[in-house]
């Protein structure tokens, strides 16, 4: 089956950061291994440039991987996609007291969202109403918190989960060090 430059220049994007990923490599370190800059390296990662053959021929010598096996379809069944802890996106200046490691990926905020929560003592995290609709399920992992969705408030502790409305005010409060686990749902 013929394949079309658009979707080979679709993929190489995402098979060059692959690539750099496995070998764990940063941005900087590529550029000095393939004498392409690290902006350059960067656009190409984003799909905001189309690398020359020359280019491209040097990433793939500096990255070590086949320049041809880079442009081929790959079967989807037999890849993990792994962020190491270090790669994971976090929030640290939103609530108080508190650390969110974002889990899902980026295409899917607005849409269907993963969390996790690390509180310290009296953390919380208040939230104003998102879109309507949407709805939170909450896992206390460690600890315990107050759940508060609209009027209604809720104790939980390790183990417990509960699933409350998210297109009104709702709060999550700490008694203490506490860890959650927040999937959120908008319609």
């Amino acid at each position: 089956m013929t394949e079309s430059t658009d979707d080979i220049l679709t993929r190489l994007p995402a098979r060059l950061k692959e690539a750099r990923r496995a070998k764990g490599l940063s941005l900087e370190a590529v550029a000095n291994l393939s004498g392409v800059s690290r902006s350059m390296v960067s656009q190409i990662e984003r799909g905001e440039s189309s690398p020359t053959i020359s280019t491209l021929w040097n990433l793939t010598r500096a990255l070590q991987v086949d320049f041809a096996g880079l442009l081929e379809e790959a079967d989807a069944s037999s890849q993990i996609e792994v962020l190491r802890k270090a790669e994971v996106p976090s929030i640290d200046n939103m609530g108080q007291n508190c650390r969110i490691r974002i889990l899902s990926p980026p295409e899917e905020a607005g849409g269907h969202e993963v969390y996790d929560i690390l509180f310290d003592k009296d953390g919380a995290l208040n939230s104003q109403p998102h879109a309507r609709g949407a709805q939170e399920q909450l896992t206390v992992l460690e600890g315990a918190v107050c759940v508060t969705s609209g009027t209604a408030a809720s104790d939980l502790h390790q183990g417990d989960t509960a699933r409350y409305a998210a297109d009104v005010a709702h709060s999550i409060v700490a008694k203490g060090p506490a860890r959650v686990f927040l999937i959120v749902k908008n319609a």
